[in-house]
């Protein structure tokens, strides 16, 4: 199957909460063979660990916490040939969820790579916390072996071993649903001192699956600070989904 092209995408709305932004576009990615886990946690564990001017997301009185290992591939600016080093690699999330200006997005408290290099510059074009990991990501059918070992220097360690895969056909999220409260959002938000930053993303409505997973060790919430529920997570996967992202922009800005 040939890959979407921008425009394909881009003339994909109807789903999204609010228009597109007026602005050029930036970058496109593709995410490939995506596991969301998700913990339910009470909103004041995370309140201490986010910026003031956020508020923090609730499902029903209750906020989430995710931790996603993918990797993705077709890394490239607008109108460039992909560059050597990071326009493929693995990567894992820690994130939350968080809105302000009625703009629900995502919130990570950090972004292990694969990559040097996109490490580097992310955290330079989008002051996100990516951190160097030594990461394994092999594919055998349906099933997805994950490895990832934080290397990132002055940080504390972490690590996910773990297999997943998908148990169930592909379903969109029905509007309204926890599912799609969970991973229908686009826009991620940043901080560099006291400036927030928001920045918009793009995609068709998730491709979901139920899934199912071992995971045999997860350290990368504890690593943030946070203590996971002693609680089975809740468990979706992704195939392939190709994403275009805007560059960042000031909240006030905004």
């Amino acid at each position: 199957m040939s890959p979407l092209r921008p425009s394909a995408i881009l003339a994909d709305t109807s789903h999204r909460p609010w228009p597109l932004p007026s602005q050029a576009w930036l970058m496109t990615q593709t995410w490939r063979r995506l596991l969301f886990a998700h913990w339910p946690l009470a909103p004041d564990v995370l309140r201490p660990l986010l910026p003031p001017q956020l508020t923090i997301d609730t499902f029903e009185g209750q906020a989430w916490l995710g931790v996603v290992p993918f990797d993705m591939i077709d890394v490239k600016f607008r109108d460039a040939i992909p560059m050597p080093l990071m326009s493929a690699f693995a990567e894992l999330n820690v994130r939350t969820y968080v809105t302000i200006n009625d703009k629900p997005g995502v919130w990570f408290f950090s972004l292990d790579a694969a990559s040097k290099v996109a490490v580097r510059g992310a955290r330079l074009l989008y002051h996100l916390p990516y951190m160097d990991a030594d990461m394994r990501m092999t594919m055998r059918d349906e099933t997805t072996e994950y490895e990832s070992y934080r290397t990132h220097r002055h940080e504390p360690p972490a690590e996910f071993v773990g297999t997943y895969s998908p148990t169930s056909d592909v379903f969109r999220a029905e509007s309204g649903s926890l599912e799609a409260w969970l991973t229908e959002r686009y826009c991620l938000y940043a901080a560099k001192g006291d400036t927030l930053y928001r920045g918009e993303i793009h995609h068709a409505r998730w491709p979901l699956q139920r899934a199912e997973a071992d995971i045999r060790s997860n350290t990368m919430a504890q690593a943030a600070g946070i203590t996971l529920p002693d609680t089975a997570p809740l468990l979706h996967y992704a195939e392939r989904i190709k994403v275009i992202i805007w560059p960042l922009r000031r909240v006030t800005d905004a």
